[in-house]
């Protein structure tokens, strides 16, 4: 086998021309085993397409070899030809040694492609074939996690820890954690974070076991564990909003602002944490810092209408209509994606006196609040100051549907019946 080390040796120098010649040497009059041996070393080195020549040439010699099949199929899924990997994969007998493996690689391959069914049906018959392989628990762990079966993957990955805590480079009671987390099972998912945490500190369990404590109502804990994170790695920039929520939660508003002020020194693109920044400042009594950082939200993203309805409630309250047309105006955003802009737009315009405005903004509102007793209340006010008192005799009619016996609606209506006849 000099030849084989000789080629791989002249890889790792850079001495690619060289290689290609001994290569050819190899693949037109090699050895069965020289080919393999180097088919393997060029798979593990990425020279995908020369070893795929050479197992595809002993695969001529050997067509129904389960060895060869296998490494052809792995080659295949690493160049991303998963369909040819799947009917090399097929070919491989029930009775062939590396049936097993055939069966694990295939389930990889139908999991990626969605065929759930499919998948699990091959894990279980390789659990079949090979009963103590973990790897095995851990594949149908991994399927019925992306499912959503919460029980069957805590029940595979508890096979696992019988042998293992760790595979694949994966924390199995992390694992665990994140799946239970994920399905509303905080409470026994913190237990699995502490066991992740025990066995290895590492900064992404640490922010999930936070984040579920946060979710938990554990908000002391939330605190402690973001502030580790924080020591462990500052530019972890997922933590600070959070770490404001959980300060928030508490009650420690200056502790909330302070958290999104370092997370801003870390992300000063997150619109997130200028806007939460934002809303706690208005908590605060800091009116003017609050705007600030509600329009430097609005900056990086003009369609962030959650931001443009918060700033306008504070428009409202410090009466400034024109304000609230030029928001509206600058945001690039689909009317019926967010409606509420239009009756900010038509309340606006009324206490502007742009009275036509403001009706065109109502009309249009009226399409998607039509149901709604606060907007047809104000409809109906505006439609009675401008004189369209059939407009507004069906407004009024439209709320004592919902609200039959209500007397202000009755008085209304009269009054319009009267004005009509």
């Amino acid at each position: 086998m000099d030849r084989v080390n000789k080629i791989i040796s002249l890889l790792e120098n850079g001495q690619h021309k060289e290689a290609l010649s001994e290569y050819n040497v190899v693949l037109n009059s090699g050895l069965p085993e020289e080919k393999y041996l180097l088919g393997e070393e060029l798979y593990q080195y990425g020279f995908l397409d020369e070893a795929k020549a050479l197992i595809e040439d002993l695969l001529k010699i050997y067509p129904e070899e389960g060895e060869l099949l296998v490494l052809l199929g792995e080659i295949l899924v690493e160049a991303g030809q998963e369909e040819e990997a799947i009917l090399v994969l097929e070919q491989i007998s029930e009775q062939d040694a590396n049936y097993g493996q055939s069966l694990l690689l295939l389930a990889d391959l139908y999991q990626i492609q969605g065929l759930y069914e499919v998948c699990e049906r091959k894990l279980l018959k390789a659990k079949e074939i090979l009963p103590n392989e973990v790897i095995i628990d851990f594949a149908l762990g991994e399927l019925f996690s992306e499912q959503g079966e919460v029980t069957k993957a805590m029940n595979a990955y508890e096979m696992v820890l019988k042998e293992e805590s760790e595979i694949a480079g994966v924390n199995i009671h992390q694992r665990m954690a994140d799946l239970l987390s994920s399905s509303g099972a905080f409470e026994d998912a913190l237990i699995y974070y502490d066991k992740a945490l025990d066995e290895k500190l590492e900064i992404n369990t640490l922010f999930g076991y936070a984040f579920t404590a946060l979710q938990a109502g554990y908000n002391r804990t939330a605190i402690e564990k973001f502030n580790e994170l924080k020591g462990l790695d500052p530019e972890y920039h997922s933590l600070y909003l959070h770490l404001a929520k959980a300060y928030e939660s508490e009650e420690e508003l200056e502790n909330s602002l302070e958290a999104v002020k370092e997370g801003i020194k870390q992300d000063e693109f997150n619109k997130e944490l200028f806007f939460y920044g934002g809303k706690i400042a208005l908590k605060l009594g800091m009116v003017e810092e609050a705007e600030q950082y509600i329009r430097e939200s609005l900056a990086l993203d003009p369609g962030f209408t959650e931001a443009a309805l918060t700033l306008n409630k504070l428009f409202f309250q410090q009466e400034r209509y024109e304000d609230v047309v030029e928001l509206i105006s600058q945001l690039e955003f689909i009317e019926d994606e967010e409606p509420q802009l239009l009756w900010d737009a038509a309340l606006a315009f009324d206490k502007l006196e742009e009275y036509s405005y403001a009706l065109d903004k109502y009309e249009n509102a009226y399409n998607f609040f039509k149901n709604n007793e606060a907007f047809l209340l104000d409809f109906g006010y505006f439609l009675i100051e401008e004189g369209k008192n059939d407009r507004a005799a069906e407004i009024f009619k439209q709320l004592l549907k919902e609200d039959p016996t209500n007397e202000e609606y009755l008085d209304l209506l009269e009054r319009l019946t009267e004005v009509q006849n």
